[in-house]
């Protein structure tokens, strides 16, 4: 081998580059380590809340010793950054997608236009969006083109208008405008990235990752870490529409009449039962409801809709009234009847209703009078504000406050004077909240600084800051799908993870020494510094590890020996033919190049397919097995070389490539396995017809990934029975809600539909409110619903949610589509790549038929054991990887043999496939013995890796079965009996 020196020297340096990226890993790791040690030694299991307080302590210890300097060349906040980064189930935290809302952009660049076209065009497309893969503007542009009549889109009262002046005017035709609304949208989206990942470099999260996702509207955002999810997910969500209102009075007369009329009108619209016990409220109502007779029936809810519900609100203050949070649902539902709205007297007729943002631990909100208008605008918008920060009021208690811009300053002193004259409120409004509405005591407020107060936690006046310095989002950002994964989840899938690893690399490495002594210890430093440069060149990329991604490492580990053993089969044949050591030794390298390059190539492509058409943690496995086919391409070819030639060319070394016990394993075997062909056919045709049998009869388990719905994994202190919950659930969320074991007999898996077309968080809570509520009873005492939903640790082990995942039927039709996509298109790109090697399309027909016959019997063992198996096997994105996987490794595998029938046949001719069984036969110690290294390590991984990868961990364990007998039994006798008789007869048509 050539350039030894340049090899040392390189693998040198990329060894130490990647043991300095590792370094910082290592560092984070030992210093929070020991802020753990300090922070359990502080405060003891006896205290209350024991946990959030060592949580607060380790944090300030963190704190105290960031920048300090270790080792001399870096810090614990240096190092943070610079940490290998863990996903969202190893470390627990959140991971969202937002779909921005391309309805409200077009919206808003119409400036609402009223124009009943454009909003019957949105309406269908609403609609066509339901069920199609289209995007929302083209819906829209359609929609628009087929009942627009005279109609254009460059009509005054729809794009032409004053804010797009610039850009579209009125003699443009509808192509003319399109491109250019588009490209405004586009502008749009960007702006909302910006904006989310301001908040999110404000939220104090460490790693954050945000993204887009093509043209699509859509952006991915990760928080690993992140243990307030309620926080994370208000932040994310949050339009941040700021607004400044100016209220009614109180006791206002006509304000006071309506209220009266509206009760009087729902007696006739609304039948609300009357209750068992009536209690009559301890306070009267204040004046604006002293015309009500105060007996014990007239406060019932059949006398009185609306004032049974209604409580006097703050005298001091600026709301009309008040009620308790539970009933306010109801209550908005009856002030916005149209029967209703039609009672409101002409000198409030644009009233507009908004309840305060609850505190926390609060049962009670008030409901205020805003002034509004015609076009529903308010005085003030957050535009007008320039900067903001969380500080303290006069009271000592947290507050936000906000710096106006000029225009703002000015409006601001107008609406002050207003509301001194008219002794009113100024209700400042977030989000459609109010969060505070004082009164103005000392007449118009000069200079544009104003101050948010009220029951304010410190993190909620920080996000608060936070929102409004970045700015609103541009449109809503409702989150379509999302993953949940508690700190505790992420810890034990650590463990797991690690502890497969452990045990596969020890088999490896032990069976390596086993089958080819001497020779197989140089292969296990390779296989050592592969691991060391794969987490090096994932630190060094700023990739993402996750729990799959572990188990591409652990598969990397499997298949990477794989290039070592047809090296080495290739030396022990070369020295069979009794070349000398060194000369066998070179030569047995350079033969077996074309066969590993080959064999990596497809793996490395159906990996690229998986990368390009995954998300997550499914990217997270192709990103390593990426990484590991290269690194093992280099460690195999190189490192190996250059140990086996220092030590073949030391005086006296013997390097035998086996030991006693398997130095005649596989000699002398000559399997006619074309000769049974026939029989392999008849097997074949019987698997896949019972596959496809049942996979027409009783389907697949489609997870939710595929259609839609939210998934819960909660675990329980003891045992308890799915089915018994099932039936409960069932009840509380309808049917179509599963709930099966997880695991050990404590922990279950609940899928719901509930709801599944409805986005938002009020739904997300709504549910895990059901969950507690139903699942209460089989939690220990004293369980709070917020130990529940995040699955704090009540015992020796958490109990509640430990994930929680979510996909809206919009995103399920995506990743369904784009499975489909991946797999039809590595069949297609390894097809192509198997026809351009071989130039023979047999070759490739033999291949691609195998890969066909493993998947539909992969699929078939799900169908078939599905409900049987003590684990979960639904189909979704992890299986897909898994299928994939078993895609390059079946052609891995078919690739090897084709390789040694084409070098076989070059030299000899087919001969009636006397030379084809030859090549089957030559690398047949090679196949089994890669198969079974491999299969060793993923039933390491599949024993002791955790719950959530042992339905991927099956699938690929079938998969390499099925796809050593296909690489034997079906690719080479489809690629036989497709060739001619004269091919298969004579020798003139030699493979290239």
């Amino acid at each position: 081998m050539q350039n030894k020196g340049l090899i040392k020297l390189f693998a040198f340096l990329f060894g130490l580059v990647s043991i300095y990226q590792l370094s910082y890993t290592f560092i984070t790791n030992k210093v929070e380590k020991d802020a753990t040690v300090f922070a359990t030694n502080q405060v003891s299991e006896s205290d209350e809340d024991y946990l959030e307080k060592r949580e607060e302590l380790e944090a300030q210890y963190l704190d105290s010793i960031g920048d300090n300097s270790i080792l001399g060349y870096t810090s614990y906040n240096d190092s943070k950054k610079k940490e290998l980064n863990k996903g969202l189930d190893l470390k627990g935290g959140i991971n969202v997608t937002l779909q921005i809302s391309v309805k409200d952009i077009l919206k808003g660049l119409a400036n609402n236009s009223k124009n009943p076209v454009f909003n019957k065009a949105l309406a269908d497309a609403d609609a066509a969006s339901k069920s199609s893969d289209a995007t929302y503007v083209d819906l829209f542009f359609e929609s628009f083109d087929k009942i627009k009549g005279d109609t254009k889109l460059a009509s005054p009262d729809i794009f032409a208008n004053k804010t797009l002046s610039d850009v579209i005017n009125f003699q443009m035709t509808d192509e003319q405008v399109k491109p250019i609304i588009r490209t405004k949208i586009d502008e749009s989206i960007v702006s909302a990235f910006e904006v989310l990942r301001e908040r999110i470099d404000g939220f104090g999260v460490t790693q954050p990752n945000i993204q887009r996702e093509g043209k699509s509207g859509r952006i991915l955002v990760e928080l690993p870490g992140a243990r307030d999810i309620a926080r994370s997910q208000d932040l994310l969500s949050s339009t941040a529409q700021l607004e400044f209102w100016e209220t009614y009075k109180q006791n206002n007369p006509s304000l006071g009449s309506f209220l009266q009329a509206a009760n009087e009108r729902l007696k006739t619209l609304v039948k609300v039962e009357k209750p068992e016990v009536n209690v009559k409220p301890e306070s009267e109502l204040d004046s604006l409801l002293s015309d009500v007779s105060q007996g014990e029936d007239d406060f019932s809810p059949a006398a009185n809709p609306l004032f049974s519900l209604l409580m006097p609100a703050n005298p001091n203050g600026n709301a009309l009234v008040s009620a308790a949070i539970k009933d306010t649902a109801t209550i908005g539902e009856y002030l916005r009847m149209k029967e209703i709205r039609r009672l409101i007297p002409s000198d409030v007729q644009f009233v507009k209703f908004l309840w305060e943002r609850p505190s926390e631990g609060s049962e009670v909100v008030e409901l205020f009078a805003l002034k509004s208008n015609r076009e529903n605008l308010p005085r003030i918008s957050g535009d007008v504000v320039s900067d903001a920060s969380d500080v303290f009021d006069q009271f000592n208690k947290p507050a936000v406050s906000m710096t106006m811009n000029t225009r703002g300053a000015k409006e601001w002193e107008k609406l002050t004077g207003d509301a001194f004259n008219n002794q009113t409120g100024i209700a400042i409004v977030l989000d459609n909240k109010v969060y505070t509405a004082p009164g103005v005591s000392s007449g118009p407020i000069s200079g544009g600084r104003s101050e948010i107060t009220g029951n304010f936690t410190i993190n909620e006046t920080k996000d608060i800051a936070n929102v409004l310095r970045a700015g609103k989002l541009p449109a809503s950002a409702e989150i379509i799908q999302s993953e949940i994964v508690g700190p505790s989840l992420g810890q034990e899938a650590i463990s797991s993870g690690f502890f497969s690893f452990m045990i596969a690399m020890a088999i490896v490495l032990l069976w390596m020494v086993f089958y080819y002594g001497k020779a197989g210890i140089f292969a296990d430093i390779a296989l050592l510094l592969n691991i060391l440069l794969i987490f090096g060149v994932l630190v060094s990329l700023n990739a993402v590890l996750t729990l799959p991604g572990i188990a591409g490492i652990v598969l990397t580990i499997g298949m990477s020996v794989d290039a070592n053993v047809l090296i080495f089969e290739r030396i022990k044949e070369e020295l069979a033919k009794g070349k000398g050591r060194s000369q066998a030794i070179a030569d047995g390298f350079a033969n077996a190049l074309s066969s590993i390059l080959d064999a990596n190539i497809t793996t490395g492509l159906t990996a690229l397919i998986l990368f390009i058409f995954g998300s997550g943690p499914i990217k997270g496995f192709a990103t390593t097995l990426l990484i590991g086919i290269v690194t093992s391409l280099f460690t195999a070819i190189f490192i190996t070389r250059l140990l086996v030639d220092w030590y073949s060319s030391g005086k006296g070394r013997d390097l035998d490539f086996s030991t006693t016990i398997t130095k005649n394993l596989f000699k002398n075997i000559n399997i006619d396995f074309l000769a049974k062909r026939k029989i392999s056919y008849a097997v074949s045709a019987i698997l896949i017809g019972v596959a496809l049998f049942s996979l027409f009869t009783k389907g697949l388990q489609e997870g939710v990934d595929f259609v839609g719905g939210r998934s819960y994994t909660v675990r329980f202190e003891k045992a308890v029975n799915p089915s018994e919950i099932a039936s409960e659930l069932n009840v509380v969320f309808g049917s179509g809600t599963n709930v099966k074991t997880f695991g050990d007999a404590n922990q279950i898996k609940i899928t719901t539909p509930y709801k599944v077309e409805v986005e938002g968080i009020e739904v997300d809570n709504e549910i895990q409110d059901k969950l507690y509520t139903s699942l209460q009873k089989y939690m220990p005492d004293g369980t709070s619903f917020d130990n529940f939903i995040i699955g704090s640790s009540v015992g020796e082990k958490p109990i509640g949610i430990l994930q929680s995942v979510k996909v809206g039927p919009t995103i399920a039709d995506d990743i369904k589509n784009n499975a489909f996509l991946a797999i039809i298109g590595s069949l297609a790109v390894v097809f192509l790549y198997i026809l351009l090697r071989f130039r023979k399309w047999q070759f490739s027909l033999g291949a691609v038929t195998a890969v066909i016959h493993d998947i539909l019997v992969v699929l078939g063992v799900f169908s078939i054991f599905g409900k049987l198996m003590p684990f979960n096997m639904e189909i979704d994105q992890a299986f897909i990887a898994a299928i994939l996987t078993v895609i390059g490794y079946s052609l891995n595998d078919t690739v090897v043999v084709f390789d040694r029938i084409r070098e076989i046949v070059a030299e000899k001719g087919w001969k009636a496939g006397e030379n084809t069984n030859l090549a089957l036969n030559s690398t047949l110690s090679r196949t089994l013995n890669t198969s079974l290294t491999t299969l060793v390590v993923l039933l390491a991984i599949f024993i002791f890796g955790g719950e959530s990868l042992r339905g991927f961990m099956f699938a690929m364990i079938i998969g390499i079965i099925v796809g050593t007998y296909s690489s034997l039994f079906i690719a080479t006798p489809v690629m036989y009996d497709t060739l001619t008789k004269k091919v298969k007869e004579g020798n003139e048509d030699i493979v290239a």
